[in-house]
């Protein structure tokens, strides 16, 4: 997968490597903190391409505008930026 020319990928179940999903594992244990430019256009193109809403992008009186998501793996995502 990649987010704005970044390549990364998501690791499949590995009993040897002690990897489990959030389901194996009853829920996830991270949520990954991505900056972006556009909050809510990237917040868009997540649920189109499957991810579940958890809370809508807001913007917080501690400077950040953010949202956050739940990946079709189970996985956590919040989307943030600073507001300038």
């Amino acid at each position: 997968m990649s987010i704005h020319s970044s390549l990364f990928h998501l690791h499949e179940d590995s009993e040897e490597k002690k990897l489990l999903n959030p389901e194996t594992n009853k829920g996830s244990t991270v949520c990954i903190g991505l900056f972006v430019a556009d909050v809510d256009a990237v917040m868009k193109k997540a649920i189109l391409a499957g991810a579940e809403e958890i809370s809508p992008a807001n913007d917080y009186e501690y400077g950040y505008r953010q949202g956050d998501l739940k990946d079709p793996f189970g996985h956590y995502w919040t989307i943030q930026k600073k507001i300038p």
